[in-house]
């Protein structure tokens, strides 16, 4: 399965596996853009990344992030 901007809930669970000792609020967004695009799955182009994103993918993270 690849995985694109807009699926922010699969994206978050798989940073949660990728990062799983990191509290996602207390991540900056270049570094959450970077991991995002460093996740073996991922299969989108960087450019149709912006802000909006960024936040539902945080916040998908932190309603699963259980620390």
């Amino acid at each position: 399965m690849s995985l694109q901007w807009t699926d922010s809930l699969d994206i978050a669970l798989a940073l949660q596996e990728a990062h799983p000792d990191v509290n996602p609020t207390q991540v900056n967004f270049v570094d959450l853009r970077n991991w995002i695009m460093a996740l073996p799955d991922f299969e989108d182009d960087p450019a149709r990344c912006g802000e909006r994103i960024l936040e539902a993918v945080q916040l998908a993270w932190m309603e699963e992030y259980d620390g």
